[in-house]
C-alpha cells in the first residue's frame, strides 16, 4: 500500500513515516519543500506522478499567534491546501485523511465538544482550519477529518519541549490553569491514521466524516506542566523542578485567545472503529524516553 504523507516533517508526519515503515507500508514523504499544497496544479501533477493509494494530510500552518497577522498564509495552507488535495483525491478516487483541530470551537461550553456541536472559531488559525474542513467535505469522495487537540511529540516545537527548556532555565514559572483539554501524543494520532489506512486497504468500511480523537484524562496546562516535570525529573532529564504558579488566561494575554474548553468527546470514533482514547501520560513517557536516549 502506498501512503502519501504531506507535512511529512512535522510532529505527526514524522510519526506517520516511522510507524508506517515499521508496518511495511510504502510511505512517501512530502514536506513543504517537496510539494506546495497551496498550488493546485502542483498538487494534481504530484499525486498523478506518485499514484498513492491513500493521502494523509498532516500539513498545516500551526503558529496560532502569528496567524493573527499572517492571515493570508494561514488560509493558504489550512484552507486552500486541503481544498487542492481534496479535489485531486476525489477526482482520482483516492481516500484522503485530513487532520484538524479543537480550535474550530470557541471553548465556551462546559461539556466536551462532540462532532455535531456547532463550530465557532475565535482565532484566524481556528477559522482557517474550519475552512479547510469545509473544503474537504465539499469535494466529497472518501475522506476522514480527524480533529485532535494539544498535540505533542518528539519532533518539532510543542508544549513539552518548551517546558523542559524553560524548566532548566528558571526556578519559578507561571502556567495557565483555567484552560482544559486533552493532550495528544503525535504517535497515537499517527497510529489511528495508519489504522484507518489499513482498513481502507483491507476493504473494511471507513464512513466519511468528522471524528474526534484526543488524549485522556482531560487536564489543564498547569497540570500538564506538572506531569512533564515529574516525569522528566524521574528520568534524570531535569536536576530540579521549578515552582509552578497557577494563573488565569487573563493574566497571560496572547494575540490569539485560546479556548477555555478544548476537551473533545471521542465516543464516535470508538463506536465506529473501536478506537479508544489514549492516556497522554503514557505518550509523554514515550517522548521523554526518546529524548533521554538521544
Amino acid at each position: 500500500m502506498k501512503v502519501l504523507v504531506t507535512g511529512a516533517n512535522g510532529q505527526v508526519g514524522s510519526e506517520l513515516l516511522r510507524q508506517g515503515n515499521a508496518l511495511g507500508l510504502q510511505m512517501m514523504a512530502a514536506g513543504s519543500g517537496d510539494l506546495d499544497i497551496t498550488q493546485a496544479a502542483l498538487v494534481e501533477a504530484y499525486i498523478a506522478r506518485v499514484a498513492p493509494d491513500v493521502v494523509i494530510n498532516a500539513a498545516a500552518y500551526t503558529a496560532v499567534d502569528k496567524a493573527e497577522e499572517q492571515v493570508e498564509r494561514a488560509y493558504a495552507v489550512n484552507r486552500d491546501g486541503p481544498a487542492n488535495l481534496a479535489k485531486t483525491c476525489a477526482d482520482a478516487s483516492i481516500p484522503l485523511l485530513h487532520i484538524s483541530t479543537d480550535y474550530v470551537f470557541d471553548g465556551a461550553q462546559r461539556d466536551p465538544y462532540a462532532e455535531g456541536d456547532q463550530p465557532n472559531p475565535t482565532t484566524v488559525y481556528g477559522c482557517s482550519k474550519l475552512a479547510g474542513e469545509q473544503a474537504v467535505a465539499a469535494h466529497g469522495g472518501d475522506f476522514v477529518i480527524l480533529r485532535v487537540a494539544w498535540v505533542f511529540g518528539a519532533h518539532g516545537n510543542n508544549f513539552v519541549r518548551t517546558m523542559l527548556r524553560l524548566g532548566a532555565e528558571r526556578t519559578e514559572m507561571n502556567i495557565v490553569a483555567d484552560q482544559r483539554g486533552g493532550p495528544t501524543w503525535a504517535g497515537d494520532i499517527a497510529a489511528v491514521l495508519l489504522g484507518l489506512a489499513q482498513r481502507l486497504r483491507d476493504g473494511a468500511p471507513v464512513p466519511a466524516g468528522i471524528y474526534h480523537y484526543a488524549g485522556q484524562p482531560a487536564t489543564s496546562w498547569h497540570a500538564f506542566a506538572a506531569e512533564i516535570f515529574r516525569q522528566a525529573e524521574g528520568m534524570g532529564l531535569l536536576s530540579r523542578v521549578p515552582r509552578l504558579n497557577a494563573i488565569t488566561t487573563d493574566a497571560y494575554p496572547t494575540p490569539a485567545r485560546r479556548p477555555l474548553n478544548s476537551v473533545l468527546a471521542c465516543q464516535k470514533i470508538a463506536d465506529t472503529f473501536g478506537v479508544t482514547q489514549p492516556d497522554w501520560r503514557v505518550g509523554l513517557q514515550h517522548v521523554l524516553s526518546e529524548w533521554k536516549s538521544q
